[in-house]
């Protein structure tokens, strides 16, 4: 049995839209409990309102296209996220290890955007293509973010964790 463009396409709508779940729940749980890194803080707490505003997007998208979000893949990325969630916890280690994970998440959603886009353009959906390529712009720089500030991170909680008495994992 072949799949269709258009099948493929919308399939890969509903993996975005869980991803979009998932990444929401993994910035809110991350800066829920960031609290001596204001700016890294400070940048997720903008990155929760664009994925909001990403998830209004793709959940415009599956209207316009008359497809309905998978259930089971929005509540499988939920219950990843909270598993990654609880896993970072108990690192000592937790706000770098969070920064690394959200610049190589922040490279599969340009990775899934970028496939949209393609895909959006090979069946002639330029409402989705549009759309998508917006969404695109807000993870490119989010990763970009991520990655210039990796090193403020990081000298930031060496700093922290070498002084007697301070919290340096959030």
């Amino acid at each position: 049995m072949t799949t269709t463009a258009d099948e493929n396409l919308n399939d890969w709508l509903r993996d975005a839209h869980a991803m979009e779940q998932q990444a929401e729940k993994m910035l809110k749980a991350q800066a829920d409990r960031l609290e001596h890194y204001p700016a890294l803080r400070e940048r997720i707490v903008q990155h929760i309102e664009e994925t909001r505003w990403q998830q209004g997007m793709l959940d415009e998208i599956l209207g316009r296209r008359d497809i309905s979000n998978s259930v089971v893949k929005d509540l499988g990325g939920k219950l990843m996220a909270m598993g990654q969630a609880i896993g970072g916890m108990t690192a000592s280690d937790e706000v770098v290890k969070g920064a690394m994970a959200g610049y190589v998440f922040e490279n599969i959603e340009i990775a899934t955007y970028t496939t949209l886009i393609a895909a959006a353009q090979a069946v002639g959906d330029t409402a989705t293509q549009s759309a998508c390529e917006q969404i695109l712009v807000q993870e490119k720089a989010m990763a970009a973010w991520l990655l210039e500030h990796m090193p403020e991170v990081t000298q930031a909680f060496l700093g922290r964790s070498a002084t007697p008495g301070a919290t340096a994992k959030v």
